[in-house]
């Protein structure tokens, strides 16, 4: 199994403060000594991660409390110098907040070409709430974000002096990209979801489909991923197509663990502290998904949270009925194992796990939880998936 580091790069002093922790938050709050000092250890801990053999996820949000990374491409041009051997990934690049596909494309290959190759990316259509800061338009979303993807993808893997794009959204006389990517013919690709329409379209393109922290969708959407990338490619699908992103925390002593893993969490709770208006931008989802939330009572956000068995959840939910849940892996190193195995096992196995740390934890606790991980649980992983790759050959 490949593993992730992965942090939201959040600035959690300001999670305090009352009211929404998006979009219309005022960055007075937001110490610039403070911010760098939680940047330059994010920065510390990926350096970690590439003497530790763990790869490294970057994402991007903006006006927000609860991340600071507002260029995935920004953040890995750093970590493509400061580090030498891990893959870097970029999951996501929010195509409705960037208005210039081509640029997009320019970044990526220059970020490929600087770190000699060790780059995937995946281009996300982005959060709803978001669309406000980049004056998207709710309604033609969908459209507008498959036309960019494609005119990323054809630029990143043109030859050609130049070629000219004219669709509905976009239109470029001159498109090329220099220099080209050094992976060739692009890096790989992914593709983050919740729904199983979704994975259907990910499986036929041979991305991976990443999964990010609602285990029943990884229950329903891989077993739909498996079977049109068999039907697409007429071969099974490799395990490293499939991706989890869970919540990790690491310890010796499993009430240490259990501890930085309520700290992790305070990151889902302060997520989830936004201002109704700004949730369900109209237009943004079909009438179908409107209707299905308006009847359970909830949002785009808000939704119910219950246990395996249906029994509802703590609110906001407790570490222990989130290990339950397979949202967090909390524990001594047998402990993490054990929880993982047994989330791979429900769900028919993957080989890519988003370890996603952060939240409250100190620089040293996040430190500690990844060398552990490194070298007591992820050794485990990649014997566990080894043995199951041999059983799909």
């Amino acid at each position: 199994m490949n593993s992730w580091y992965f942090s939201e790069q959040s600035y959690h002093p300001a999670w305090q403060i009352p009211g929404s922790t998006k979009i219309n938050t005022p960055s007075a709050p937001v110490d610039p000594e403070v911010a760098h000092q939680l940047l330059a250890d994010f920065i510390q801990e990926c350096i970690l991660c590439d003497k530790l053999g763990i790869n490294i996820m970057v994402n991007e949000h903006h006006a927000s409390y609860t991340c600071m990374s507002v260029s995935c491409m920004m953040t890995l041009a750093v970590l493509a110098v400061q580090t030498k051997n891990v893959r870097l990934l970029a999951l996501g690049v929010p195509l409705l907040n960037r208005m210039d596909p081509v640029r997009i494309a320019e970044e990526i290959a220059y970020v490929d070409t600087l770190s000699r190759g060790r780059l995937e990316v995946g281009l996300i259509k982005g959060t709803p709430f978001e669309m406000y800061v980049s004056n998207a338009h709710p309604v033609t979303s969908a459209k507008r974000y498959w036309e960019a993807h494609e005119l990323i993808t054809t630029a990143l893997t043109n030859k050609e002096s130049h070629f000219s794009w004219e669709s509905e959204h976009f239109n470029y006389r001159y498109v090329n990209v220099i220099p080209r990517c050094y992976q060739d013919p692009m890096p790989p690709m992914w593709l983050t979801t919740l729904s199983t329409s979704t994975a259907v379209e990910a499986a036929k393109r041979g991305y991976v489909l990443a999964i990010t922290a609602v285990a029943r969708a990884a229950r329903a959407a891989f077993p739909v991923y498996k079977e049109e990338y068999l039907k697409a490619h007429g071969r099974p699908a490799p395990l490293d197509r499939l991706a989890y992103l869970a919540y990790v925390a690491v310890a010796e002593d499993e009430e240490v663990a259990v501890e930085r893993g309520r700290k992790i969490l305070k990151f889902v709770e302060a997520s989830e502290r936004i201002e109704q208006k700004f949730m369900n931008p109209p237009g943004i989802l079909p009438h179908a998904d409107n209707v299905r939330f308006l009847k359970a009572g909830e949002t785009v956000t808000h939704r119910t949270k219950v246990l395996p068995d249906g029994t509802p959840m703590s609110n906001p939910p407790t570490a222990h009925e989130q290990i339950l849940n397979s949202v967090l892996f909390a524990g001594t190193p047998d402990q993490v194992y054990d929880q993982i195995k047994r989330f791979y096992d429900s769900v028919g196995g993957f080989g890519q796990l988003l370890v996603q740390m952060g939240g409250t934890m100190t620089h040293e606790e996040i430190c500690d939880s990844l060398t552990l991980y490194s070298t007591k649980v992820e050794p485990r992983l990649k014997e566990l998936t080894g043995q199951d790759q041999l059983k799909i050959a």
